[in-house]
């Protein structure tokens, strides 16, 4: 940024000289006449074009340096503050993304640093061209004659204060303009992801109306905008043409009067509309300010967001008996809703947990307590006896695979979407091919034409729902995880599916494994069951001992199967 200060300056003592120099040529050739040799004019002129274009040449070559300094710089800025609003968003809770939509999110990381970074680049850099300009315009315009100074720069101040106003109008319209296209843009990217709803239930006219209606609103309010942009370069004109008026008619009753020179008169002129632009961006500059500072509150409020869930530990994590919830209780913050309730219950290493109860019973949340994603309000949770918030959370996250209940594959190759859990290049083809088999999804797999590199659409949408379950579970086994967490993951599965994945990781050693399910099958082979209701453990056993406590469970149970026996 010093180094673009001192090329502005560079660049602007460039500039001054060149209409001195113009006007004192004007004022020499003035004294020329016929009787002068044509050699000598020749001469004369190849020596005045030369210098000029020299003067020429350094300015641009100052203004390439300043460019690449000043704006640079703000490019650098801009890059590290979206690497710091990123690396906080990892930072920072589950919670925290519950609270926040994704929209604000991607508009603090996009748009309202690039206003920063706008101000910080442009902004710097014509406020700082404005000073210096300034000062070397205005005090060689008044060493020539205070008086005209004085009078041809007083529409400027004017300018300034209009263009200010009109920036700030186009601010205001430019903003309903980004929300309603933010509207729009919505509004076809519903549309686009759920095609297949919109043509079954034939609503293609309905959404078509609704569109065009946010087409038209869009451009409505953009010719508002084109109509207030369009008094912006006119008004620059009248009052730039209104001081080069005063300058020519002044300068030449000065000229008269013997008080100044014709080459002053061209200097004038000259340094007028070379202060115009500058004066100009002092509007616009300032709006830039208050968008900047308002973008840089918004990014603040994030950046000091302190995150809930921090790791206090960097001791390794010793996990060889047993994992315990006692008394556990949860509340959502948000609705108040309680969502575990004074729950206890243990699994020991090895062993296999069955978690089941009905649609909002809590279950979900207990393997988010688990990976701590939240924690709870009351009660505590013991890995090998020591509570889970002191242990360490990388080893504990590193040490877990969890295959949500809302599947979520990148737009990348099947490869890379299962390989996502480790280091790049860590998988290796037979690792591929053992945790597909051991998720029943291979023979799926290679019956695609690029196989393992088949890329997969948005969030997996060119696979059936059972394939994106046995994808992601297939992404968990690779990390071979000494915690496994299934949540309701083989809904989208058949019967037999769903055993020969079960009866896979029945054979897989040293794996303590949590399903999480509402189906009766998905866990009646795991070594301890319990089951949930409002948050609470009503019930707990191994599935033969629930079946001969006849309550939930086994009710649940009888339902279920006469439901398999009818379809």
């Amino acid at each position: 940024m010093l180094l673009g200060i001192l090329f502005i300056i560079g660049t602007n003592l460039a500039k001054v000289l060149m209409p001195q120099y113009f006007g004192d040529v004007t004022d020499d050739l003035k004294e020329w006449n016929s009787t002068y040799n044509p050699d000598d004019l020749f001469y004369y002129a190849f020596k005045v074009g030369g210098y000029y274009i020299l003067l020429s040449l350094i300015a641009g070559i100052f203004l390439f340096l300043t460019r690449q300094t000043i704006i640079i710089m703000s490019r650098y800025i801009e890059y590290d503050l979206k690497n710091e609003i990123y690396q906080q968003y990892q930072k920072l809770s589950y919670t925290f993304f519950k609270k926040n939509n994704t929209g604000d999110l991607m508009t603090r990381i996009s748009e309202d640093v690039t206003k920063v970074r706008m101000y910080l680049g442009p902004g710097i850099m014509y406020t700082i061209n404005l000073v210096v300009l300034s000062i070397l315009v205005i005090s060689v315009m008044i060493s020539i004659n205070g008086l005209l100074t004085l009078v041809v720069l007083a529409p400027l101040p004017l300018m300034s204060f209009i263009i200010y106003k009109v920036a700030s109008r186009i601010n205001k319209i430019s903003t309903t303009v980004q929300k309603e296209q933010s509207f729009m843009s919505t509004l076809v990217q519903e549309t686009f992801s759920g095609i297949r709803v919109v043509k079954a239930y034939d609503r293609t006219k309905e959404v078509e109306d609704k569109f065009n209606l946010s087409a038209n609103a869009y451009k409505n309010k953009n010719m508002k905008l084109v109509f207030v942009n369009a008094l912006f370069m006119p008004t620059i004109f009248i009052l730039v043409g209104l001081s080069s008026v005063l300058c020519i008619y002044l300068g030449g009753i000065f000229h008269i009067n013997g008080n100044m020179t014709i080459g002053d008169i061209t200097k004038f002129i000259f340094f007028v509309n070379m202060l115009t632009w500058p004066f100009a961006s002092v509007g616009w500059v300032t709006s830039l300010i208050q968008r900047a500072a308002a973008s840089q509150e918004r990014i603040n409020e994030f950046l000091k967001e302190e995150p809930e869930i921090v790791n206090r530990s960097q001791e390794p994590l010793v996990f060889k008996k047993e994992i315990e919830f006692r008394n556990v209780s949860y509340t959502f913050p948000n609705s108040g809703v309680q969502a575990i309730n004074n729950l206890s219950f243990i699994i020991k290493k090895g062993e296999s947990l069955g978690i089941i109860g009905r649609t909002g019973c809590g279950k979900s949340t207990i393997i988010q307590l688990l990976t701590r994603q939240v924690e709870p309000q009351s009660g505590v949770i013991l890995i090998d006896g020591k509570n889970i918030n002191d242990c360490n959370l990388d080893e504990l996250r590193s040490r877990t695979s969890v295959v949500p209940q809302d599947v979520f594959l990148f737009s990348d190759t099947i490869k890379n979407n299962i390989a996502f859990g480790l280091n790049k290049g860590d998988a290796s083809e037979e690792m591929l091919i053992e945790v597909t088999k051991q998720a029943h999804v291979y023979h799926n797999i290679i019956e695609f034409k690029s196989g393992f590199d088949t890329l997969l659409g948005e969030r997996g949408v060119n696979l059936s729902g059972g394939q994106k379950q046995r994808i992601s579970i297939a992404r968990a086994l690779i990390r071979t995880p000494e915690i496994l967490i299934l949540d309701d993951c083989l809904s989208a599965v058949d019967t037999e599916t769903e055993e020969i994945i079960l009866r896979n990781f029945k054979n897989m050693n040293d794996i303590t494994s949590m399903i999480v399910s509402h189906r009766v099958s998905s866990i009646r082979n795991a070594s301890r069951i319990i089951n949930i209701a409002e948050g609470r453990l009503t019930e707990k056993g191994t599935h033969e001992e629930l079946i001969l406590a006849n309550g939930a469970y086994a009710e649940l149970y009888q339902k279920q199967l006469a439901e398999e026996e009818t379809s």
